[in-house]
């Protein structure tokens, strides 16, 4: 515990370090970074064989220019960029024929999908909410999903240790629970209330209204069950590939994917929030 514990406090430091230059390529250029090493062990876990890392280096520059392409305003560089990358896959398959497993070389693209998507997402939400027009809304999101899914899995590993009874799936994950989740979900609301008065009281752009707070509430008891579904979503994977954890970076918590797994979804679904309202 003393170990994880170490560990969230150094990793929200290093978060509070990259969002003070949030108006900089440096958030740009973390979310990439991180993204690749969340590729790198969806790579490892998947083993591809001796000629796996040819693979990688076409997923490695993949995995850069597409988030590097978010913060671009001509988003049609995406469509060259992923033909591309298609096109060396496919060669790669054809090359090493024999050496490459196609049913694992497709796992790792498909859950490859999911990553991309998720951080994609937040670059999306930077570029869409720039500095100068919505202030710093567009940080408040970000921090809002992360809180959503960090602040439910809290919520859901203590009220599981106090109260937790019935199995949630216990063929994929056999310690969470339904008690857990329910914890998790409402706690994911509380967090995201709190969240919203801290960033009124610092900027006075967040709600304000009763209505406001209360739709903060159930926004966040559903992106919690988006970061449960996450979770899930990445504990099948490693149930399938008879692995613990993805890796090492963190210790206490394992790898980039163990610790963003929750984020998967949420992503996704405030950047489409932020896509809808702007367009309006």
């Amino acid at each position: 515990m003393k170990t994880r514990i170490i560990t969230s406090v150094f990793g929200l430091a290093l978060l509070a370090v990259v969002l003070c230059l949030f108006n900089t390529p440096v958030f740009e250029i973390m979310v990439a970074l991180i993204c690749l090493i969340a590729v790198h062990e969806i790579y490892e876990a998947f083993d591809l064989g001796k000629r796996g890392p040819w693979v990688f280096g076409g997923f490695a520059v993949y995995t850069v220019l597409l988030i590097l392409s978010a913060a671009s305003p001509e988003k049609l560089l995406i469509a060259p960029i992923s033909f591309l990358f298609v096109l060396y896959l496919a060669i790669c398959l054809i090359w090493f024929n024999q050496n490459l497993n196609v049913a694992r070389l497709s796992g790792v693209c498909a859950v490859g999908v999911v990553i991309w998507t998720a951080f994609y997402s937040l670059v999306f939400i930077k570029a869409r909410l720039p500095v100068d027009v919505y202030g710093y809304e567009a940080v408040y999101l970000i921090l809002m999903a992360l809180a959503f899914a960090w602040g439910g899995d809290t919520f859901a590993y203590f009220t599981g240790r106090l109260f937790g009874k019935h199995k949630l799936a216990p063929l994929v994950s056999p310690h969470k629970t339904v008690e857990g989740a329910i914890g998790g979900i409402l706690g994911s609301g509380l967090v995201g209330v709190l969240c919203t008065l801290a960033a009124r009281g610092l900027t006075g752009h967040a709600a304000g209204s009763m209505f406001g707070y209360i739709a903060v509430f159930l926004l966040g008891m559903g992106c919690s069950v988006l970061g449960i579904l996450g979770d899930l979503f990445a504990s099948a994977i490693k149930r399938q590939l008879g692995i613990k954890d993805y890796g090492t970076i963190f210790p206490g918590h394992g790898g980039i994917m163990d610790r963003f797994d929750s984020v998967l979804f949420i992503t996704p679904l405030v950047a489409l929030a932020v896509w809808f309202r702007t367009m309006m």
